[in-house]
């Protein structure tokens, strides 16, 4: 039994591949504020991420947070305007980390092993959220982060 449970471990931490289009896509989103958001999906036959839906600039949270599936795990980033309390426009990007108690337990342990190691691949993340249910990345929550 503990030698099953170590190699299933030993697998799903094995490096995930980073499809080119996660980064070009995560660049534009930054640098020319292209996308409000990108949600990534971790592809299990290819063992790679890849881009698996982009939000454009004029669409809200409740957009963002619509196209996150409640029952599968997911990456996303999200671009977050705001304004500080000394009347200043600012922005800040958040990495979330898509986690549903509903999903499939090899799903969560993927999509756990392989998140750092996605999230050095895109430069300019500022703040980062873990979630496994709505509650824990409502707007409330994020507001509360960026500042």
């Amino acid at each position: 039994m503990y030698h099953i449970s170590f190699c299933a471990q030993a697998n799903a931490a094995s490096g995930m591949a980073v499809h080119d289009d996660c980064k070009l896509k995560f660049l534009e989103l930054k640098a020319k504020r292209t996308y409000r958001f990108i949600v990534y999906k971790i592809e299990e036959k290819q063992k790679q991420v890849i881009v698996e839906k982009l939000g454009e600039p004029a669409q809200s949270y409740e957009d963002f947070t619509a196209s996150l599936p409640a029952d599968e795990c997911r990456y996303a980033v999200y671009d977050f305007d705001f304004v500080t309390e000394e009347n200043v426009q600012k922005s800040r990007i958040f990495f979330i980390a898509w986690s549903p108690d509903t999903s499939r337990v090899r799903s969560k342990m993927i999509y756990a092993s392989s998140k750092d190691r996605f999230k050095r691949e895109l430069d300019g993340i500022q703040v980062e959220l873990q979630a496994t249910d709505p509650t824990e990345m409502d707007l409330d929550v994020i507001k509360s982060r960026a500042s």
